[in-house]
């Protein structure tokens, strides 16, 4: 059984080496990730939707001062003097002049301002050797190395190698482009600090060496347990010695496990 696993393990090495050199992908031109519907992922502009969270600034207005609300399933939230208002889709910006104008019935040149609190409708995602693979908030300010950074390992993480993948959108393809961050740190050129929008995919693939680990791994969890169980008697005899050496003269035993300790003679 040893040697089909050391072949298995042989096996996986050519594998390997052709994961080092990488194989061509489908890219798309950097500029496209850079300017294509800007005005639409930019902080400013980011559209609110169902069930986000806004906080509301009103110092002249205490009716609705420091007020935070969640936007209802209907694309609505409720204020007291102005009851329910639609804001769905909406910039922070625009909810506050839109409550500017409805305020202004009631008092005169009020101010608002508008915060978003809670980033729930909107999404990307990261996958690969990562730490908190999934889905996480999109919240119009999230770029490229602000998903890698804190997100890799330097043994583990291939981060020369990391790819962005667009969904379709409308009649545009699904485009994919591959950033080489750890040139982009070294050089401090940022022109591919890529700003993500909804829905996009950070890919994040392990170095050959950490793949490498984990198709060993993989081929010898079966063999894990027989091997703790075959090792557990001359486990469990040595941690009695050490017991029985460490408490001479004394009525007790140790269990199974190694943790218990029980008192004989009843």
């Amino acid at each position: 059984m040893m040697i089909q696993i050391a072949r298995r393990i042989l096996m996986l090495v050519p594998i390997a080496a052709i994961a080092a050199t990488g194989c061509a992908t489908k890219r798309a031109d950097v500029l496209h990730f850079l300017r294509e519907r800007e005005h639409q992922v930019s902080a400013t502009e980011y559209r609110v939707g169902i069930p986000d969270g806004i906080e509301i600034s009103a110092p002249r207005v205490l009716e609705i001062e420091g007020e935070s609300t969640a936007i209802r399933p209907d694309g609505k939230i409720n204020l007291r003097l102005l009851g329910d208002i639609k804001v769905v889709g909406m910039t922070a910006r625009e909810i506050a002049a839109k409550l500017e104008v409805l305020l202004s019935r009631y008092y005169v040149d009020p101010k608002v301002t508008v915060r978003v609190s809670g980033y729930f409708s909107k999404k990307f995602y990261v996958y690969g050797k990562a730490n908190g693979t999934g889905p996480r908030p999109y919240t119009g300010r999230d770029t490229l190395l602000d998903v890698v950074l804190p997100s890799t390992d330097r043994l583990e993480s291939w981060t020369s190698k990391v790819r962005i993948i667009r969904p379709s959108h409308g009649d545009t393809p699904v485009r994919e482009i591959e950033v080489d961050v750890d040139k982009m740190l070294e050089t401090g050129d940022w022109s591919r600090n890529i700003l993500l929008e909804p829905n996009d995919i950070v890919f994040i693939p392990p170095t050959p060496g950490a793949w490498l680990a984990d198709q060993v791994r993989a081929v010898l969890m079966p063999v894990i347990p027989a091997v703790q169980a075959y090792a557990a008697p001359a486990q469990f005899q040595n941690l009695s010695d050490v017991y029985k050496d460490q408490n001479s003269g004394s009525n007790t035993f140790l269990f199974g496990s190694g943790i218990g300790v029980g008192q004989t003679g009843y």
